[in-house]
């Protein structure tokens, strides 16, 4: 039988292969300092853990809407408005199985075969693995350790030719750690905004900064009239990746992002959705005590 010649393309998250192995040989007694897996090493907090409880014996054990219960996507919408300042409403926000699935659908609706996305180099290899399995590029700019892992914005602009689709950045960033400055965002911004490309934003670990004088700013704040995805979920900020609940946050002028969500919403539809009980999860992981991530 032979295989489709697509797969050849398509790389994986190698830290999973990693954790394979390592929990092999911590079943052979082995002592194992995990460092392969982005995955908290707390438990999850008893507030959130019983709000999934109560959804199960409700009876939330059935499908729910492809883009996600409508009030939990309101709750989502408020939280970003507060703490990002970021005007969105729950029908642009879609609900997945974690946020993986999300930059795939983001991807696949938007970047076309033979396009190349702008893409931070060292990066969250899952990136590439999509964009080679969907015979698009990725187009690295450098991160440099002498400049605090900032991206290089002249570097960035060389590397944009007539395929250049997007811009990503994963900010704060994977796997450097850094945070990047309101200077560094607002010179993306206007890159994107001057040649005309999309802005795909991954914050996943938006509320996990180790460093005091960093501040988290959101380039979707910057850029209102840039049409931007941002990549978000419960996983990392409160201690549930096995929950899988993700989510995409699409702003900018209407015309722009509007394909998109209709887009979106038919991968959705035609796919999956997320598990039901996690996603009651969202409201009181959002909206109730955050002592966890002191």
């Amino acid at each position: 039988m032979n295989v489709a010649e697509r797969m050849s393309r398509l790389g994986t998250e190698s830290a999973f292969e990693v954790l394979a192995r390592a929990r092999a040989l911590e079943r052979q007694g082995k002592e194992i300092v995990h460092l392969e897996i982005g995955e908290p090493d707390f438990d999850t907090p008893a507030h959130i853990r019983e709000a999934a409880k109560r959804a199960l014996d409700g009876g939330a054990t059935h499908y729910g809407p492809a883009a996600g219960l409508p009030e939990l996507r309101e709750a989502i919408a408020k939280d970003v408005g507060a703490t990002r300042n970021i005007p969105v409403t729950p029908e642009e926000i879609v609900v997945t199985p974690g946020a993986k699935p999300i930059m795939y659908f983001v991807i696949t609706a938007l970047v076309n075969p033979g396009d190349n996305v702008l893409t931070p180099s060292p990066e969250y290899p899952l990136y590439g693995a999509v964009l080679a399995k969907l015979s698009a590029e990725m187009n690295a700019y450098d991160l440099d350790e002498s400049n605090g892992w900032q991206p290089d914005i002249a570097d960035m602009e060389r590397r944009i030719n007539a395929r250049t689709r997007a811009i990503l950045l994963i900010n704060p960033n994977n796997p450097t750690g850094a945070v990047y400055s309101r200077e560094t965002l607002e010179k993306i911004a206007d890159l994107a905004r001057r040649h005309n490309l999309l802005l795909f934003a991954d914050e996943i670990y938006n509320k996990l900064i180790f460093d005091d004088s960093a501040k988290h700013i959101s380039i979707a704040t910057l850029a209102p009239d840039v049409p931007c995805i941002t990549f978000n979920g419960l996983s990392k900020a409160y201690l549930v990746p096995g929950w899988r609940i993700g989510w995409g946050i699409a702003t900018g002028p209407a015309e722009l992002i509007n394909p998109y969500l209709e887009s979106v919403h038919k991968l959705l539809r035609a796919r999956l959705c997320a598990p039901h009980a996690p996603q009651f999860a969202i409201k009181p992981a959002l909206e109730g005590p955050q002592d966890h991530l002191k």
